[in-house]
């Protein structure tokens, strides 16, 4: 038997920029950074401050979304028809945070497999998930907090320097 070099099994694609090929989903991030390259919007490539004028307008979009898709869920409610805008509303917020974290430096891919870690170990010993009376699901004895922090050194931030 002979060893041979593994070749690339990455799907190529002649799907537009921003787009994604039937069966694929590329990470919100790949979007973003599409879409900030396009429009010519800031990227840090390591975490740390935006400057105070796109920190402020990225701060005004959030506050924007989040009102959007807050106002669709309260549609929704009424009206099983209002789901798509819901959905939308809910895809925006996604958009700007993403947008966001980019212009911040910050890898929300990274950061949110971090949560996911410590969230999936909120489960009690029984492997059962603990709830609060009204559903939400709470930390059991298992549970390990995400080390975020963790996550942004490893892309380069260096807590407490200027810029950071």
């Amino acid at each position: 038997m002979t060893d041979t070099a593994p070749t690339s099994t990455a799907p190529t694609s002649t799907a537009p920029v921003g787009t994604a090929p039937v069966g694929e989903a590329p990470s919100p991030a790949a979007y973003l950074r599409a879409f900030h390259s396009a429009f010519g919007l800031p990227v840090r490539e390591t975490p740390g401050r935006a400057d105070a004028r796109t920190a402020a307008l990225r701060r005004t979009l959030l506050a924007e979304e989040f009102a959007e898709a807050d106002e669709a869920a309260g549609e929704v409610a009424g009206d099983a028809g209002a789901l798509a805008h819901f959905a939308q509303e809910l895809a925006d917020l996604v958009y700007v945070t993403y947008g966001t974290a980019l212009t911040h430096g910050i890898d929300l891919d990274a950061v949110l497999a971090e949560v996911h870690r410590a969230n999936m170990s909120k489960l009690g010993p029984d492997g059962a998930p603990v709830r609060r009376a009204d559903g939400k699901v709470m930390k059991g004895p298992h549970y390990r907090a995400p080390d975020i922090a963790a996550v942004l050194r490893a892309r380069g931030w260096e807590p407490g320097e200027a810029g950071q």
